[in-house]
C-alpha cells in the first residue's frame, strides 16, 4: 500500500518535473516472472525515479550505490522503495563485499520479482555508453542456475532531451527481452566466466540500439543540426523517431566522417549553426518562418491565456517559485556534472514545496477554521498545476515578441541566412542519400520532401 502511494506520488514528481515523458517496447517488459532491468544511466536518481513509475512493474526493486543510504531520510525512501545497496569497488577498493546484495538479488528473482541495474556502474554525462559491468548478466545467469527460475533480461535506453531543464522531454526506450534460456544456462555451466562476458557483450549491442551514442558532444551537436536540416520542415517527429534518426545519422557518420564531402558538410554546418547563435537565433524559425500577423495573434492568445489565468495561479507561484528558485541554486552551486543537476533540483524543490505546501494549510486552518484547510489542501495543487501552465505560456509569449523583434531588425541577416539553409538542406539529403545503409528503410521517402 505505502509502495503504491509512493510510487504514484513519484510518477507525478516526474512528470511534473518533465513535460513529456514517453515509453516505447513496454509490452517488451514481461507482467510476470523474474525480470533484471538493465539500462544506461545518464541522470543520477532520476533514471531510477522515471524507471520505478514507468516501466509497467511493482514493485521494482533497483541497485543504488550504498554511499546514497548515508543520508537519513534518502535511507528510508530508498529502503521503503525496496532499493538493493552496492558498494562499488572504485570508492570501498576491492575487498568491498557484496555477497549480501547479491543474495538479495537472488531472492527477489526467486521469487518472480523484478530487479533494476545500471550496468555502467555509475551515472554519467558522457555522450555514449561507458564500459559496462558484468554484474547484471551474472545476477540473471546465477538466479536461473541456482533456482531453476526463468529469468529474462530486459534492456532499456533513457534518452533525455535536456536532462536538467524543467518541463523538458524524455524518451524510455525498452529493447527486445533476453530471456536465460536452456542453451545459455548449458554455456554457463561449461564456462561461467565466458558466458557471462558474452551475454555482457549482447546486452551492449542492445543497448546501443536503444540509445544514442556518439564520439563526443561536439558530434552529436552536429548530428542534431544536422538532423533538422535533414526532416521535412512539415514533419513532427514522435520522440522514438527523432532519437532512431538521430542515430542513424550517428551511425552513418563516423563510417564515413573521413570522407572529404562529409568533412566539408560538417564544417558548414557548424558555420551555419554558430552564425545563428551569434544572432539569437534557431534554424526552426527559418525553416518554419509565420508572418507578423500570424505572431501577433499568437502573442495575443497566449498574453489573453496569461491574464485569465493568473488570479488562480497566484496562490501556487507564491508556494512553488520560491522552492524552485532553491532546488535551481541547489543544482547550480553543489553538482559535480550535469547527470546530478535534476537530481539536486528535486530533491530540494519537493520537499520544500511540500512543507510550504503544509504550513499554508495548517495556518489556513488555524487563522480561518479546518474548513479552510481542506479548501487549501484541494485548491493549492490546483494553483501549482495553473502557475505551471501560465509559466510556460509566459516564457512561450517572450520568445514570440523577441522572435517578432529579431526576424524584423535581422532581416538582411536573415535573408542570408535562409538561403545558407536551403543549400544545407540539400547538400545534407544528397549525403543522406549517397551514404545511408540500402539494407534500413528511410524514415522519410521522396513525396515527404516533395510535399514542403
Amino acid at each position: 500500500m505505502l509502495y503504491r502511494a509512493l510510487v504514484r506520488f513519484l510518477s507525478l514528481v516526474a512528470r511534473t518535473f518533465y513535460k513529456q515523458i514517453d515509453v516505447v517496447g513496454l509490452e517488451n517488459v514481461p507482467a510476470r516472472g523474474a525480470v533484471i532491468l538493465a539500462g544506461n544511466h545518464p541522470n543520477a536518481l532520476i533514471d531510477g525515479l522515471l524507471l520505478i513509475s514507468q516501466a509497467g512493474r511493482t514493485p521494482v526493486h533497483f541497485l543504488g550505490n550504498a554511499k546514497l543510504w548515508k543520508i537519513p531520510v534518502l535511507a528510508r525512501l530508498l529502503d521503503t522503495l525496496g532499493a538493493v545497496p552496492v558498494l562499488r569497488r572504485e570508492e570501498h577498493g576491492p575487498d568491498a563485499d557484496n555477497r549480501g546484495a547479491f543474495e538479495r538479488v537472488d531472492d527477489v528473482l526467486a521469487c518472480g520479482g523484478c530487479v533494476a541495474i545500471f550496468p555502467e556502474g555509475i551515472s554519467h554525462a558522457d555522450s555514449r555508453l561507458t564500459t559496462l559491468k558484468t554484474g547484471a548478466a551474472r545476477m540473471a545467469l546465477n538466479a536461473a542456475a541456482r533456482r531453476g527460475s526463468d529469468v529474462t533480461i530486459v534492456p532499456f535506453g533513457l534518452t533525455y532531451f535536456n536532462r536538467h531543464r524543467f518541463r523538458s522531454q524524455v524518451l524510455l526506450h525498452f529493447a527486445a527481452p533476453m530471456p536465460i534460456d536452456e542453451h545459455r544456462l548449458a554455456a554457463y555451466e561449461n564456462d561461467e566466466v565466458g558466458t557471462v562476458r558474452q551475454l555482457t557483450a549482447e546486452l551492449r549491442k542492445r543497448l546501443s540500439r536503444v540509445t544514442l551514442n556518439a564520439p563526443d558532444w561536439e558530434t552529436l551537436r552536429f548530428i542534431h543540426a544536422a538532423r533538422r536540416l535533414y526532416k521535412p520542415i512539415s514533419s513532427k517527429l514522435k520522440p522514438e523517431i527523432h532519437v532512431e534518426l538521430s542515430r542513424r545519422f550517428v551511425d552513418r557518420y563516423t563510417r564515413f566522417a573521413g570522407e572529404p564531402d562529409i568533412q566539408r558538410l560538417r564544417r558548414e554546418i557548424e558555420a551555419y549553426q554558430a552564425q545563428l547563435d551569434l544572432l539569437g537565433l534557431k534554424d526552426y524559425q527559418l525553416g518554419h518562418r509565420v508572418s507578423a500577423g500570424i505572431a501577433m495573434k499568437r502573442i495575443v492568445w497566449r498574453t489573453a491565456l496569461v491574464v485569465l489565468l493568473l488570479p488562480l495561479a497566484l496562490p501556487g507561484a507564491i508556494i512553488a517559485l520560491p522552492a524552485a528558485w532553491l532546488g535551481a541554486t541547489a543544482g547550480t552551486w553543489f553538482s559535480y556534472d550535469v547527470d546530478d543537476i535534476a537530481t539536486l533540483k528535486v530533491t530540494t524543490a519537493v520537499p520544500v514545496l511540500l512543507t510550504t505546501y503544509a504550513l499554508f494549510t495548517v495556518a489556513a486552518g488555524v487563522g480561518f477554521g479546518w474548513g479552510w484547510a481542506m479548501l487549501a489542501i484541494l485548491l493549492l495543487p490546483a494553483s501549482f498545476f495553473a502557475t505551471l501552465f501560465v509559466l510556460e505560456k509566459q516564457a512561450q509569449l517572450l520568445a514570440s515578441i523577441r522572435s517578432v523583434f529579431r526576424l524584423a531588425r535581422l532581416s538582411g541577416d536573415i535573408e542570408a541566412l535562409d538561403a545558407e539553409r536551403k543549400k544545407l538542406v540539400t547538400a545534407v539529403r544528397t549525403a543522406v542519400d549517397r551514404y545511408a545503409d540500402p539494407a534500413i528503410r528511410r524514415i522519410f521517402d521522396a513525396p515527404d520532401f516533395d510535399s514542403q
